[in-house]
């Protein structure tokens, strides 16, 4: 999962009581202004080529409005520095729940998932002892360190950073990489970035869905928008465009190779 969203309750630095405290629905009339990461595919970057970038485009147009991206990596500090300071009015790809932004409505519903040759068996029950032969990989403070964690199999990971400046390194991406080179059997990371790599850069690879289970972290989640808490006509604004354009955000989904699940959480079909 991108380091935004993993870490999404403890990034530092933001006050949502300060800024509860201004009533005043500040956003401009004349403008989509977007908060975005410069350099971190298959979401965003400065040439407008993530499938976020591109959901943004469609939002402006159901809106009737030109689309203004405003860049920062996303680290520690990111809604301070967009959202927080009101450079920019809407963050792409937060969690449902997350505490630290009122969330939009959803418009997509991903996973983690599990990826590994094409030539390989996919992992099934990862307690299963055989499963102590293969190389896992994982992006550290990631969901899926709990499910390694609680199968005794963290001896057998390589763990690959998850706070990073997207402008220079890309540890996921070079994880599946790793995996297509034979350096690892299996990486669990999260769907969207797997589905990219798979789908438009062609790497020879397959990804199943990681099923959540009780009492253990969750592995799949909703994903919505972020505004300010003090701006619910935005917030309304942003669900009625988000409405208009849900057919169309699902197919640049489907063009980057996102996995999206359907109401019964499995993977929904066109999925590559």
């Amino acid at each position: 999962m991108r380091a935004f969203l993993a870490a999404a309750l403890v990034l530092a630095g933001f006050a949502p009581a300060a800024v509860r405290a201004q009533t005043a629905e500040l956003v401009p009339p004349d403008e989509l202004r977007v908060c975005a990461d410069p350099a971190n595919l298959p979401f965003s970057n400065e040439r407008g080529e993530g499938f976020e970038n591109r959901i943004a485009l469609l939002l402006g147009e159901a809106l009737g409005l030109p689309v203004r991206t405003v860049f920062f990596p996303q680290v520690q500090g990111f809604v301070r520095n967009t959202l927080g300071l009101r450079r920019c009015d809407l963050v792409m790809g937060t969690v449902a729940s997350d505490e630290l932004m009122q969330n939009t409505n959803p418009y997509y519903h991903t996973t983690y998932v599990a990826v590994f040759r094409k030539d390989a068996a996919p992992p099934e029950d990862f307690s299963d002892p055989s499963l102590r032969k293969l190389r896992f990989g994982v992006v550290a403070r990631t969901p899926p360190v709990d499910l390694l964690l609680r199968n005794g199999l963290l001896d057998r990971t390589r763990s690959y950073a998850l706070a990073v400046d997207t402008r220079v390194e890309s540890p996921a991406s070079q994880m599946l990489r790793d995996v297509a080179a034979g350096e690892l059997d299996v990486a669990l990371v999260w769907g969207p970035i797997a589905g990219y790599q798979i789908h438009v850069q062609r790497l020879p690879l397959a990804m199943r869905a990681l099923p959540s289970a009780p009492g253990a972290a969750r592995m799949d989640y909703r994903i919505t928008m972020g505004v300010r808490a003090n701006e619910p006509q935005w917030r309304r604004r942003i669900n009625a465009a988000i409405r208009d354009k849900q057919t169309e955000i699902g197919a640049v989904l489907r063009e980057y190779g996102v996995p999206v699940l359907d109401a019964s959480g499995r993977i929904a079909p066109g999925t590559p």
